[in-house]
């Protein structure tokens, strides 16, 4: 096969093979973080009894090495003041409550508990109103004030570590998440996930492999840490690693979304593994889980030029022809007639050719030199 009719191939491999398959972590929600502080708080205005607390409200954190505060209970020269801003938040006045938490914060009587509420209560209504560096440093305040409970402590410090990350300040994130795994001696995969997820957002990928590979050890049914997981074992250029997670995933019947799938077989063909990558294609258009599109016309014409390459003329052909009629233009029937053409199908080229210049390709004339002979 001479190399100028190689080269004259228009597929790009590195193009079409790059893959971006991090899945967005999944966290603990800060909205319904603040609905479920907002039912304690209300029940704490209502002044429970503490006993009745402590059956209702169990531990979040039980290994926490913070000391509780012994006081962590509302003022009685402020209650009014506090109910004024639970009011307030009741109502969806986020910029009322903010006001509010400030002057009782600046309060003379206030104490480590009511500052810390305030506080927290304002960073809610600061993400209410989508200013998370506001938020954020209401949060950092309420954590700093030192006065509330465990549970509403760390949920808040929590809470901070996830607009943190949100807004992209992974160092900031980092610190604070161990900070708070360190004294909440979490286990929670959640938790730990949302540490690999921002190391691997600071290029951190091997710390970041290694934590999702213990998760998915603990938790081999849950998809989104698996694919957590082999994002950054591929980010870490462990290909063949991620390809075994992949591969087990698929024999179980994990991968059921198009993006699952193509991150398997994109694997496959960054290992050189063709043959695999077909059959996991053609599998997922049986069932299907992948659809007729560009998307899927790049992959095929990938798989082709291999075939190509190798002198699998015949498996070249079929597989042009399976990424022509999908693709967004015509460089695949380009492709295709110029395979053809090669193999002395003079007739099927100049076909081929034809339809490359209707879907319009780069160079007209590569196809027209067909259709001219």
């Amino acid at each position: 096969m001479s190399k100028q009719l190689r080269h004259s191939l228009v597929v790009a491999v590195t193009a079409a093979l790059g893959l971006a398959i991090l899945a967005p972590i999944v966290h603990a929600d800060p909205q319904s973080t603040m609905r479920e502080e907002r039912a304690r708080r209300r029940a704490e205005l209502g002044k429970q009894d503490k006993q009745d607390q402590a059956e209702t409200q169990p531990a979040l954190y039980p290994n926490a090495t913070r000391q509780q505060p012994e006081e962590t209970q509302v003022s009685p020269k402020l209650i009014k003041h506090l109910q004024d801003m639970q009011a307030r938040y009741e109502k969806d006045d986020w910029t009322g409550v903010i006001a509010k938490a400030e002057e009782i914060a600046a309060m003379p009587t206030a104490n480590a508990y009511d500052k810390s509420f305030a506080y927290s209560m304002a960073g809610n209504a600061a993400a209410n109103l989508d200013d998370q560096n506001k938020a954020a440093g209401f949060f950092a305040k309420a954590i700093e004030s030192n006065g509330l409970d465990n549970n509403s402590h760390y949920s808040t410090m929590y809470n901070l570590v996830v607009i943190q990350y949100g807004e992209e300040k992974y160092a900031d994130a980092l610190a604070t998440l161990n900070k708070f795994l360190a004294e909440t001696k979490s286990e929670k995969p959640e938790h730990l996930g949302l540490r690999a997820g921002i190391l691997a957002n600071l290029d951190r990928n091997d710390e970041a492999a290694a934590i999702y590979k213990d998760l998915i050890a603990k938790n081999p049914d849950d998809k989104r840490i698996l694919m957590n997981g082999v994002a950054a074992l591929q980010g870490a250029d462990k290909f063949d690693e991620a390809n075994v997670l992949m591969e087990g995933a698929y024999k179980r019947g994990m991968l059921t979304e198009p993006r699952e799938l193509r991150a398997l077989y994109v694997g496959y063909m960054n290992s050189q593994r063709w043959d695999d990558a077909q059959k996991v294609i053609e599998d997922g258009i049986a069932k299907g889980i992948l659809q007729a599109g560009p998307d899927l016309a790049r992959d095929y014409q990938v798989l082709a030029q291999n075939a190509y390459m190798d002198d699998k003329i015949p498996l070249a052909i079929a597989l042009y022809s399976k990424a022509a009629p999908m693709a967004a233009d015509g460089e695949a029937y380009l492709n295709l007639a110029k395979v053809l053409d090669y193999a002395g199908k003079k007739a099927e080229a100049k076909a081929a050719a034809k339809k490359a210049l209707e879907k319009g390709v780069k160079k007209p004339e590569d196809a027209n030199r067909i259709l001219a002979r």
